[in-house]
Parts: C-alpha cells; sequence; structure tokens
C-alpha cells in the first residue's frame, strides 16, 4: 500500500507553491477566475478531464479507478474573504481589501495533492474520485451553486469528504467525530417601528430605540432559560441602528445578528421563541416589529461510518497525532453541509497553529497564517481516508 505522508511530504514543495500562490492572489466569492484557471490547468496536467464553470466559477474533474466501487466525492473551497492583510508575509495578498483568512488557499493546495497522490494509484483505486473546487463558500451559495448544476451527479455520488485546517488547535491534533461538528446557521433582521419625536418630551413619542434594547435584553433568555443545559445554541444581536441627531427620538430601528443550533429540533424551538419574545416585547412597549429570518446552512453532521474511516486511516499514518473522537468543535457554520445533508460524509479539522511561530491568530482574523507543515499532513489524511472509505464500502 502507498504510503501516503511520506509521498505527500515529497510533494511538499509543490502543494506549498500553489498555497503561496493562492494566497497572492486572493479571490472574493464568484470571481475566482484566476483561482479556477490555475486548478484547472493543474488537473489538466494529470491528464483528467475537467469541467469548468460549475456553479458559476466550479471547478470538476473525475479520477476514474480501474476497479468498480463507489463514488468518493473531495471538496476544497477556494473563495477568499474582504479582509485587509496584516501579516506582512513574503507571500502576502497583492490585493488591497482581500485576503485569505480562513485557509482555503490551503483546502484548495491540499485537493490538488491529493488528486496527485490517488491518480498515481488510480489502477488500484477500488471506485472513482469526483474532485469538486468550490467557489463562494462564505455565505454566497457557492455549494448549492454546485449542487443545482449537478455535482452530485452524472456519476452519482456515494460519499462526501472535505477537510478544513483549524487554527483554534495546534499542530498534531485532528478533529474526526461523529455526528454533529459545525452549527446550523441563521441570520436575522428585526425592523422596529414606533414613532418619533423630540427627545425632551419622550411621552410624546413611542421609543423603538428602549424596545429594541429589550428585544436584545430579552432574547438572551433563549438560551439561558428554554434552551436544555446539555444542548447548545447561540443568540446574538450583532447590530443596531437607528436614529440621526443627538435630540431627536427615530420612527424606526433595525436589528441583525445570528442564530446558530446543532440539533432540528432546539432550532424550531429557538426559532418559536424569538419570534414569540420580539413580538411581545415590542408590542408591549407600543411599537410594531417585522422579522425576518435567513437560514444559511445547516449543521454539518459527519457519518459514523466515514468517521471510523477517517480514525483509521489518521491512526496508521498520522499515529502520532492527538485525535479528538468528540464534537461538536465550533458554533461556526460551513456550506458543505449541503452536499453532506444529501450525501452523508465526512469533514475533518486538522491542527494547524504554531504558537511559538506566531502562527495562532483565529480564522478571519487580517494576521491569519498557519503553519505550513499541516499540508503534506491533511493531504495525507485526505488521500487515505478516500481509500479507506472505498475500500470499506467496496468490501
Amino acid at each position: 500500500m502507498i504510503d501516503f505522508l511520506t509521498e505527500a511530504q515529497k510533494l511538499f514543495p509543490y502543494t506549498q507553491s500553489m498555497r503561496r500562490d493562492f494566497h497572492m492572489h486572493p479571490e472574493l466569492g464568484h470571481q475566482e477566475i484566476r483561482t479556477a484557471g490555475v486548478v484547472a490547468r493543474e488537473l489538466k496536467s494529470l491528464g483528467l478531464e475537467v469541467t469548468t464553470g460549475v456553479g458559476k466559477t466550479g471547478v470538476v474533474a473525475m479520477i476514474e479507478g480501474a476497479k468498480p466501487g463507489p463514488v468518493i466525492l473531495l471538496r476544497a473551497d477556494m473563495d477568499a474573504l474582504p479582509i485587509h492583510e496584516e501579516t506582512g508575509a513574503e507571500y502576502a495578498s497583492r490585493t488591497p481589501g482581500v485576503m485569505h483568512a480562513c485557509g482555503h488557499d490551503a483546502h484548495t493546495a491540499i485537493l490538488l495533492t491529493v488528486a496527485k497522490l490517488l491518480h498515481s494509484i488510480r489502477q488500484e483505486l477500488p471506485g472513482s474520485v469526483k474532485l469538486v473546487f468550490q467557489p463562494a463558500e462564505e455565505g454566497m451559495g457557492g455549494a448549492e451553486g454546485m449542487i443545482a448544476d449537478g455535482v452530485l451527479e452524472n456519476p452519482k455520488v456515494d460519499a462526501t469528504l472535505g477537510l478544513h485546517i483549524w487554527n483554534e488547535q495546534p499542530l498534531g491534533w485532528l478533529g474526526l467525530a461523529a455526528g454533529p461538528v459545525m452549527a446550523g446557521t441563521e441570520g436575522f433582521q428585526i425592523r422596529i417601528r414606533g414613532k418619533g419625536g423630540h427627545g425632551a418630551i419622550p411621552h410624546l413619542a413611542v421609543d423603538p430605540i428602549l424596545a429594541g434594547a429589550h428585544v436584545v435584553s430579552a432574547l438572551q433568555s433563549i438560551v439561558s432559560r428554554n434552551t436544555p443545559p446539555l444542548q447548545a445554541a447561540v443568540v446574538s444581536v450583532t447590530t443596531f441602528h437607528g436614529g440621526e441627531a443627538f435630540n431627536v427620538i427615530p420612527p424606526h430601528v433595525e436589528l441583525s445578528g445570528t442564530i446558530r443550533t446543532f440539533d432540528l429540533s432546539v432550532r424550531a424551538m429557538v426559532l418559536r421563541r424569538f419570534d414569540e419574545i420580539v413580538q411581545g416585547v415590542v408590542s408591549g412597549m407600543g411599537c410594531e416589529a417585522e422579522i425576518e429570518h435567513i437560514r444559511m446552512t445547516p449543521a454539518l453532521i459527519n457519518d459514523p461510518q466515514a468517521a471510523r474511516a477517517a480514525q483509521r486511516a489518521a491512526q496508521r499514518i498520522l499515529p502520532e497525532s492527538h485525535i479528538e473522537t468528540s464534537g461538536p468543535f465550533t458554533m461556526g457554520g460551513e456550506d458543505f453541509a449541503f452536499m453532506m445533508e444529501q450525501v452523508p460524509g465526512m469533514f475533518l479539522f486538522v491542527g494547524s497553529a504554531n504558537h511559538e511561530k506566531g502562527l495562532s491568530y483565529g480564522h478571519h482574523h487580517p494576521k491569519f497564517d498557519f503553519d505550513e507543515a499541516v499540508l503534506p499532513r491533511a493531504a495525507a489524511l485526505l488521500a487515505a481516508t478516500t481509500l479507506e472509505l472505498m475500500e470499506n464500502r467496496t468490501g
């Protein structure tokens, strides 16, 4: 059997050069024209048939195994964030105001490396691999667009795999849990209408700012008093806009924020209580409210069989690692959940921080960077998990 870690380490100069190239040339969601072009070029150099423009700017290619077996989809996200980079790295972003601050540059380079690894043993593969390079993961519907364009069909996908380098944990840590590992995400907007007036004669107005302040406070009771203590939920009001002048009570205010849950029953309860509290508080203070909920991603839930395959692969090729098998790992969301909702699979977390090197800033921070030693580890793990899952399903 191929030693994936040794082979991935041999390919490290390639992986690193790809990652740094993507990092220097970041592109926002559905603008990944250059990135997709580089990906397509590299895949074509392996002799693969490549389809571009999937979900607007996505790229798809197939590695056909010589033996019959399942089709495993491997996905990497390509988009960057609207953040001005402050790392000072020699490979820092050359595009002002745009930065790979979440690790998608690494994910794309890792999957290109995995393509090389698995293509080299295609005569031994008991199944096929669908390589999916997805645009617009950062809240712009990238996964849904690729699904709408048929990425899970022709050929039909039997299992899904993805990964995320994880700067919340050090190099050597692996998060390979079954069950929920990332939260389902919702956005909300609230518009509270009152009656404007002079700040010096508030009794002649109906103050929407006061109503909004009570709403913010009351919403915190959902997690503290309505959510079962052993379940997880987040309700965060993150914007509050209203008024233009210091002596004027405005006629309306607008609030927005996010809701995070793992369990569908908890989600339903949170949304119900949210609406009840907002309407009740606002009505009690003489105002009116309009509420809009925006579902962004479902919870990301790892399939137990796929999780066991990843754990076996990790124990074999990265035996010195600390393997965490109990989730969840974050209340953050991930749109790969849309693919996994239709085709069960596994999302692997690979620790990438190095505090001694100062590479420990969190995701979406302007100084985010990671220890590039994670690149061959992640590539080897994803390739080994793919083969493990193929052999398990074939057997």
